[in-house]
């Protein structure tokens, strides 16, 4: 598309240099989250936006792959983190369309229910999961767009030129050409070959297997040879989980009754590396083995997710060339296993890429020691006292929610506050109990030992991880009062505390009786008001 446009880019050098600079580059270098984001202006091309007939810059950046849908993506600044990254570094405008953060330090990319839409025109009110059905709507019914679903499978070289795979049961005859291996031969194993190590040729290993690789032609009997590449990882790693199902059949992949009773899978975990390919090839692979009567659900598993990276100090990818690899080994012999467990947990979102810090690491180490020094200061007592009450019920409550959600590293936050709340006010053996029971989870060893020093195995007769979830009370786990972010047109201005689950009423007279409020809105008119219950207000003023 660029080429079309040549005559009328003004920087077209610069273009087509920047252009074979990022064509040396794979597409995870260039879609990685903490690269340095760059690009270059298309100095005399403009786009127009359909619905506000705005005219925006438009550039050529590495971190937009072709294979994305177009090819072309929309930069909204504001709520992506790439996109804002890219923006803060061209100068360009970043506006807030979405309220509740601060987008002046980063992206605010939340899209539950909570979050409302401003500066969106029509949308103005909408939370982000009804304002995009109706986006799209509203592009559809002005001619403008069209909704459509975008697909990333792409092809994909299937052989290998290495030993460990499974074998390619496809025979070369000079005859009839290439000839499946019939289906009464199958599995179709690797031979035994004392080195394992790539040829020099470039072929695969068990191409100096001759006594394998020369065979008869299943079609006209006649000399013939086997293929000699292997398949690749995905093969096996497309449908392995049908095997696990039912491991000893030697009849068939998965019978029906292992797979009626374990599939599909509830929930497929695996790293963000794989998440595209893998979770594409999976699907393809299973919905073929639907589509022939193997499997009897159209999907393989119920839920999918992927966890971040973790990177070197400096947000590079790990790697032995790059001289920033961290031993884990190393890690467990200067701090412990749980330090190093607790600190991954701690270290950031589940799903997101996140750079390691050997200083960070002494943080969780001294969390784990504040925690160890409470059997001391505990006093002889099994109930909760009036003073922590409240604080170990919202904990509970908070640190299972968060484990359910995968939201670690909030669950450990919580739990590093309610320890401070045990030294603040001093701490009994019971609220420690609980303590231990919630810090099994991230914590393994160091709770047992807190739990038979304790004496709690002896009293119980069973390890902290064997032990029920600490029950919570749900009257004790609501605050009397929130604290709510006041917005005038998007902007964060001010805070007012009101009580829990205030009418929305409420909430405006008491923003508005604001003296920081009252300024802003002197000589103009309150239009709309928006609510976020117990989150914040937005005041559309003119």
């Amino acid at each position: 598309m660029l080429e079309e446009w040549k005559d009328r880019i003004n920087n077209w050098d610069e273009v087509e240099a920047y252009r074979k600079e990022a064509a040396r580059k794979s597409d995870f270098e260039r879609g990685e989250l903490n690269k340095e984001k760059t690009g270059v202006r298309l100095d005399g091309i403009e786009v127009e936006n359909p619905v506000t007939h705005k005219m925006l810059p438009m550039f050529v950046s590495d971190y937009v792959l072709m294979g994305y849908g177009t090819g072309i993506v929309m930069g909204v600044p504001g709520h992506d983190q790439r996109d804002w990254e890219f923006a803060t570094k061209f100068g360009l405008p970043i506006v807030e369309v979405v309220a509740g953060g601060d987008i002046t330090k980063e992206a605010f990319v939340a899209k539950d229910d909570s979050a409302a839409m401003v500066n969106s025109g029509f949308l103005n009110g909408m939370t982000v999961k009804e304002a995009i059905p109706a986006m799209k709507k509203y592009v559809v019914e002005q001619g403008i767009g069209k909704e459509k679903v975008n697909y990333k499978l792409r092809d994909w070289v299937f052989s290998r030129q290495r030993y460990w795979g499974e074998p390619i049961p496809m025979v070369n005859c000079p005859k009839c050409g290439w000839v499946p291996v019939p289906e009464e031969e199958l599995p179709l194993l690797l031979p035994d070959v004392e080195n394992y190590e790539p040829t020099d040729n470039g072929e695969s290993p068990i191409a100096k297997m001759r006594d394998w690789v020369e065979t008869t032609c299943p079609k006209c009997g006649g000399p013939a040879e086997r293929e000699t590449d292997t398949m690749p990882n995905w093969a096996g790693s497309s449908w392995y989980w049908l095997r696990y199902m039912d491991p000893h059949d030697d009849k068939a992949l998965v019978s029906k009754e292992a797979v009626d009773y374990w599939g599909p899978v509830d929930w497929y975990n695996g790293g963000m590396e794989h998440t595209t390919l893998h979770l594409l090839y999976s699907r393809f692979w299973h919905k073929f083995l639907y589509d022939i009567g193997v499997v009897p659900t159209k999907e393989p598993y119920a839920k999918r997710t992927s966890h971040g990276m973790i990177l070197g100090e400096g947000g590079e990818k790990m790697s032995k060339s790059r001289g920033n690899v961290v031993n884990p080994n190393d890690i467990v012999n200067q701090y412990g296993a749980d330090t190093l467990r607790m600190h991954i947990m701690f270290i950031g979102d589940f799903e997101k890429a996140v750079s390691w810090s050997n200083e960070a690491v002494k943080g969780s180490k001294r969390f784990l020691d504040r925690c160890w020094n409470l059997m001391e200061l505990a006093r002889d007592d099994n109930n909760y006292s009036a003073r922590n009450e409240a604080i170990i019920h919202k904990t509970i409550k908070k640190v299972g929610s968060d484990i359910n959600e995968l939201k670690m590293n909030t669950a450990i936050a919580a739990l590093m506050t309610m320890v401070n709340e045990f030294y603040a006010n001093g701490c009994t053996k019971g609220e420690v109990r609980t303590l231990i029971l919630l810090l099994s989870p991230f914590a393994p060893h160091i709770a047992e030992e807190m739990w038979e020093l304790m004496g709690f195995a002896a009293k119980e007769g069973r390890m902290a991880m064997q032990m029920h979830w600490p029950e919570y009370d749900e009257a004790k786990t609501v605050d009397a009062t929130r604290e709510m972010a006041v917005q005038v047109n998007g902007k964060l201005k001010t805070t007012i505390t009101v009580p829990s689950d205030s009418d929305d009423s409420v909430i405006v007279d008491t923003a508005c009786a604001d003296e920081k409020i009252k300024r802003l809105m002197e000589g103009k008119q309150l239009v709309k008001t928006i609510v976020v219950k117990n989150k914040l207000i937005n005041l559309i003023i003119k």
